[in-house]
Order: C-alpha cells, then structure tokens, then sequence
C-alpha cells in the first residue's frame, strides 16, 4: 500500500483540499476557504500546513473567533448548505468563542467545520497556557463546551484516526436531515505527530447532498388529506431553500390554488406580489397570514422546525380540526405536534404528493380570501412610506424606502433585536432567495460578521446588513476585514438608544421601563456613540442620515462606494410594526404591579388557543 508520511495537521489539510462539489453545472471545491485566528494552540501545526495550499484552499485572517465563524455560518446559509466554510482557534478563549457560533449553526441545521487547538494528550506539561483544570476528570478541556451545540463532535488523539472521523464528519455535514456543525478538538502534540497515511485517503471525491425520498404510504396519506382540504395552506420553511424547491412548490401552490405563508427562514420563497403570497407567518409575521392561519383546515408544513415565532407558540391555528402535513428530511422536525409525516427531501416530495391530487384545487374563494388579508396588508406596509412622525423615523418608514431603492438582486441580512422582526414583516422580497434573518438562535452580532460571509458567498447584488446600535457595540470588528478582504457591503446602523424591543416586551408584559434603553440603565454619563467616526476608523465610509427625504441619495452613494458604506440613522425606540401573533413568555402570576397583573390575564386568555399536540 503506497503510503504519504505527514503529520495530522498536513493530513487533515491535504484531506480538505480533496473534496470537491458541483454547484450550478460546476466543479468547486467543497471546503471554500478558512477563517483562522492563530495562536499556541494552531499556529505551529494548523497553520504550518494550511500555509502551501492558501491559493487552493483560502485562510481568511479574522478578528473575533465567534465572528470569523459566524461569517461561516453566513456563507454556508447563502450558498444554500452547498459549500462548507471552516474556523480554527487557539485553545482557551479562542476555542470557546467559537461555541456560539456553533450554537447558530446546530439550531439553523447549517454545515459548519470547527477546529480548535487542545491540551498536550501526553500531559506532562499540565497545565498549559489558557488550559482550564478540571480536579475530577483530567481529560476535560474546554473542547467539550461544543459537545451540545455540534452534530459531530471528536478529539483526536493519535495521527490515524482522522482516516475515520473526518469522512464521518463531512457525511453529517452532508445529510439534510442530521446536517449540522462538526468540531475537532487537536491537542498540539498529535497535530504535530507525524504517521503514514494510505495515500488512497487524499484522492480527489466528489460529494452532493443526497434526496431521500418519502415513504409512498406517507404520501398516499398526505394525498388523502390533501385532497379533502377546503381551507389549505403551505408553510414555506428555510429547507424549501435548501432542497432547492422553491420552483417545485412556488408551481405546486399555482396550480392547486393554495396560499402560502413564510418562516423567518423561509422568506423571499414567493416574491411579494406573487398570487399565491400570504405573508410571513407568526410572532413576526403580518396579520394576513395569521388571519388565513386562523381559518385554515389542512396546513403543509414544508422544510421547517415549526419554532415558537412561526406558530405563534402554537396559538394560531385556531380550526379546532385543523391536520397538518410536514415534509421534512428530519424525522424530529416532521412529527411535531402530532403531524402527519412525510418524511423527504422537499423536491422529491412536492413531486410525488403533486402527482397524486389529480384535478384537486382548493376553492377560488379560499384564495381570494387570502388575496384580500395580504392587499391589506400591503396598504397598511405603504402607509409607513409617508409616516415621518415627530421626532426619529420609525423602523419600518426606512424599511420601505430602501425597500423601493434596492435592487432585485441585493440581499438583505438581519439577526437580533427589533430589525429581524420588522424586516420579516415589512421587507417585500423582489427575488427568490434573498433574505438572511439568523432567527434561529437570533445573535446579537451575527450582522456584520454575516454580511461579511455573505458577500463572499454571492457576487452579484449588494449585500445590505441591518444592525441595530445594541448588535453593533457587541461585535463590530468585521467592518474592518470587509474592507481589508475587499468584501463592500452596505451597513444600515439604526440607533433606538438600546435594546428598544426588549424593552416593548418589558413594557407589554407590565414591568417597568429598566436598564434595556440606555437612559434607563444605570449610568453616569448619557451619550450617543459616534458611529460614524467609528466606522471610518476602520476604514470604511459612513454617514449619517437625519431624514427620510436624505435616504435616497445617502443609499446612492452608498451603492456608488468602492468599500463598505455605513448609514447611521436614530429610529424612534416606541414605533413598531404591528400585526404579529401572541408570544409566549413567563409573565409572572404574582406581582406588585398591576400592570403585570393585567399582562399575567392577557397571557392566561391567550393560552386557551395553544394546541397542546393533540
């Protein structure tokens, strides 16, 4: 057996480069790049060897480990789980900034390949730099952190076992139904070890992500009920996008006559003014798709894990005899709430289900009903247009003006505070596939590390990341590897003075306005932050904008920028979107407050409606 003497670190490396995929009739290769932050723990081994293959297999130099792997996160979601991003750190807290990042890529089912540095396995030199002791179990590192939050998880402790785990790695990563980030712990001694490898482990594969089919007498059931339903409707998930079944269902919906609503990341399936679009569903969805929700006798759930904010913690479905039909490639997702299940890849399955109706079409009347909630709907959005209010513009007025401005091919990107819910409802998607709200683990400095991945991801169309002032000052450090990469991208910084809506949910559930507004934290000096001239330190361009009627020309020079542009614009920290489902939090059942105790009788009528799974 002809065999390559190389160390672990080489042979993960040379393993890397090796496997390729096809992407729109093109052979690519399936590891795009890595995003690295050396130190002790990498940078004799890791880096050593991914130093040869930088043009084959490109190191990005980050600035935040969490952010350099949430740009991963972001890319792989943009490239629709058809190309894998990689992350390496240090040990100690190098390694464990990088658990969030894992967190976002496990609870949004994205591929994500983690390395991090480790202790000695031979632990003479014990304790090392930034190792943490655990007195019970010496084998503990801080490497186990990522145990919850990764789909794979392994610590390699001598050269040959990577031969096993990194193909296993790689099939979870691949797998639509189990598909989720996988972490390497290396402890610094094996990545240097040397070992003969059989040389057939580095030759050239070429992987794709398989299509499982459903179980015909699934199908048959889902056609049965299907068939009988007066009042359907489709829920549109993020795994439309990932099965590449947009087309299939976009058809589907046309020819039966069924409506359809969207998730977070399900959105920008339909464009806005398709006949069949709904709207957005749930907690932050629109009240026209909450309303056809109310009505509707048979729901198919496609490609989505039916989160709290898409079913309005299960209260909107209020047809007592409401069924629901889940297409999903993972059995948890499609059994939830006593679901039928139609356990697939949606392409595959939309197919078959379609070939089984016949003649079936939903009555007209349904989606006319459903036609008039959304123009509603859509006048209630234009109204926002005019709206200047008395003081800072609301989220939703600069919404629909770069709503109107932006290209059809630019992609809007979001994650945490009010912006991923006001987007949601308020952004009228021009283009198939052309949203990002990271709202499956909703992180606070997903934005500007995400726009970054993003872009790297799509070359056509602007990538334009909304980012509150609270996500900015927690993670900002990506502007500058934007323009250091040659990665434009368009910031729109909106400053409500804090985290305004937690600060709505405080006050809507009775408490008192309490440190989430700056000025309502404690402090001794009130300021507003200068973002403009912190954008420029790192060397992009930024102004900002007082006005509605300065927004047009702003995002124009914005467009017309050689480098990443920031807008820096206040927003009225009370005005708000409306037309969401109730959301169940823990209102407490005694207080002094009788504001609370207003909301705590709210919380108990609105938990009449939550389906218990029956």
């Amino acid at each position: 057996m002809h065999t390559i003497r190389l160390t672990t670190a080489q042979a993960i490396v040379k393993w890397l480069v090796a496997q390729h995929t096809v992407v729109d009739g093109e052979e690519v290769p399936l590891f795009a790049g890595a995003f690295g932050i050396f130190g002790h723990g990498n940078v004799t081994s890791l880096a050593e060897a991914l130093e040869p293959v930088r043009d084959e297999l490109p190191t990005w130099r980050g600035h935040n480990e969490q952010s350099m792997a949430l740009a991963a996160v972001a890319y792989t979601k943009a490239m629709r789980r058809r190309r894998i991003m990689i992350a390496t750190s240090s040990i100690g807290p190098g390694s464990t900034n990088m658990v969030t990042a894992a967190a976002v890529a496990h609870a949004n089912r994205l591929p994500l390949l983690l390395f991090s540095g480790d202790y000695f396995t031979h632990r003479i030199v014990d304790p090392v730099l930034q190792q943490v002791e655990h007195f019970g179990d010496p084998t503990v590192s801080v490497c186990d952190a990522f145990k919850p939050v990764t789909r794979y998880w392994d610590r390699i402790t001598t050269p040959e076992q990577v031969v096993r785990s990194l193909p296993q790695a790689l099939a979870v990563m691949l797998d639509p139904a189990e598909c989720g980030p996988a972490f390497f712990a290396l402890p610094q001694d094996v990545q240097a070890e040397a070992y003969d490898y059989p040389a057939a482990f580095f030759a050239k594969k070429v992987h794709y992500v398989r299509r499982p089919g459903p179980d015909p007498r699934d199908v048959a059931t889902a056609i049965e009920v299907l068939g009988a339903a007066e009042k359907p409707m489709i829920i549109a998930g993020g795994g439309v996008h990932y099965s590449g079944a947009v087309s299939a269902l976009t058809a589907f919906a046309g020819r039966r006559g069924i409506p359809v609503v969207e998730t977070v990341a399900g959105k920008s399936t339909l464009v806005h003014d398709h006949p069949n679009y709904a709207g957005p569903i749930g907690v932050t969805g629109s009240a026209a798709a909450n309303a056809v929700a109310e009505d509707a006798d048979v729901v198919l759930a496609v490609g989505t894990r039916l989160q709290d904010f898409t079913t309005g913690s299960w209260s909107v479905f209020k047809n007592p005899d409401v069924q629901f039909v889940s297409v999903n490639t993972a059995r948890w997702d499609a059994v939830k709430q006593r679901a039928l299940p139609v356990i697939g890849d949606a392409l595959v399955t939309i197919g078959q289900i379609d070939d089984g109706l016949g003649d079936y079409r939903a009555p007209a009347s349904w989606l006319v009903h459903a036609g008039e909630h959304i123009a509603a709907w859509h006048e209630y959005l234009d109204s926002w247009k005019a709206h200047r209010g008395d003081g800072s513009p609301a989220y939703a007025s600069v919404i629909q003006t770069i709503n109107e401005l932006c290209d059809d091919d630019d992609y809007v990107l979001s994650a945490a505070g009010g912006l991923p819910g006001e987007l949601t409802m308020g952004w009228r998607s021009k283009a198939v596939g052309t949203f990002d709200s990271e709202y499956g683990y909703s992180t606070m400095g997903y934005e500007i590390a995400g726009a970054w991945g993003a872009k790297m991801a799509r070359g056509d169309g602007d990538v334009i990341a909304w980012v509150g002032d609270g996500s900015y000052l927690m993670m900002n450090s990506d502007i500058y590897s934007t323009v250091f990469t040659g990665h434009k991208v368009i910031l729109m910084v909106l400053d409500n003075g804090g985290f305004a809506v937690i600060n709505r949910l405080q006050v809507n559930t009775g408490g008192e306005e309490f440190n989430n507004l700056l000025r309502t934290a404690r402090h001794e000096r009130y300021f507003q932050v200068d973002f403009v001239k912190h954008v420029e330190s790192m060397g992009a361009i930024a102004e900002r904008v007082e006005s509605l009627d300065d927004l047009p020309a702003a995002f124009a020079r914005a467009k017309a920028a050689d480098r990443t542009y920031a807008i820096v614009m206040g927003i009225d920290e009370y005005a708000w979107t409306e037309g969401g489902a109730w959301w169940e939090v823990g209102v407490p059942e005694v207080s002094d407050r009788e504001q609370v105790r207003v909301a705590r009788a709210e919380w108990e009528a609105n938990k009449k409606h939550q389906r218990v799974g029956v």
